[in-house]
């Protein structure tokens, strides 16, 4: 049972709020990240999370140490690798049996990416739901250095319409430059995966995805 992490920050450790929910027979497990405006709670994440226990895979949501605090700005990255580190060895202390990925919503699959660069995080993949590779208009910033220093299987899930990623052949680089990823488009989407025209709650959205991850995860099992 895992309802709370104990992240070591460089000043001292602090305790963020996080939720593992398992269906009956899992086969994996996955530690899922908000995006930097939200946290753990928002509706996008746990319709992710809830189509993933569809799928057998057993979910970890958790908060980032600066959501925690009550602040809206993330704090510095070295917080949330060491946020990302704590999951990952909960989940490796709570469910040793079964393999550990990771996902996470925007920053959150940000973060989990420099994690994995940097080794503090070894998960069997990683996924991210709208990786934001520059900020929206500034693709002179990109945010791509890393990745190719990540080991384990990675999985860009993008829309078309998501203006940190635009343009698509600035991700289309990025993605050549990794070990082994792979892009999956969602026609029409933007940063939180809304397409015009089309009106979906947004755990309805998230929980959309989980079955194009699920099945990619499957292949690489």
């Amino acid at each position: 049972m895992i309802d709370g992490l104990t992240v070591a920050l460089p000043t001292a450790e602090v305790t963020v709020s996080a939720v593992l929910e398992q269906p009956e027979r899992p086969w994996a497990v996955m530690a899922v990240a908000h995006g930097a405006g939200a946290g753990y709670g928002h509706p996008f994440l746990v319709g992710f999370a809830r189509g993933m226990r569809d799928a057998g895979v057993a979910t970890l949501r958790f908060n980032f140490p600066y959501v925690e605090a009550g602040r809206r700005m993330p704090g510095p990255a070295a917080h949330a690798v060491a946020a990302w580190r704590a999951a990952d060895a909960a989940l490796q202390e709570a469910v040793p049996t079964l393999p550990v990925w990771a996902a996470g919503k925007s920053y959150g699959g940000r973060m989990a990416s420099m994690a994995a660069a940097e080794g503090a995080i070894a998960p069997a993949g990683l996924v991210y739901l709208g990786y934001p590779l520059h900020p929206p208009g500034r693709p002179d910033k990109p945010r791509v250095a890393h990745l190719p220093d990540v080991v384990p299987p990675q999985l860009f899930v993008e829309g078309t319409n998501d203006p940190f990623v635009d343009p698509h052949t600035q991700l289309d680089e990025a993605v050549a430059s990794c070990r082994d990823a792979a892009v999956h488009w969602v026609d029409g989407g933007n940063h939180s995966f809304e397409v015009k025209g089309r009106k979906l709650p947004a755990d309805e959205i998230g929980e959309g995805l989980a079955g194009l991850v699920a099945e990619w995860m499957r292949a690489r099992s």
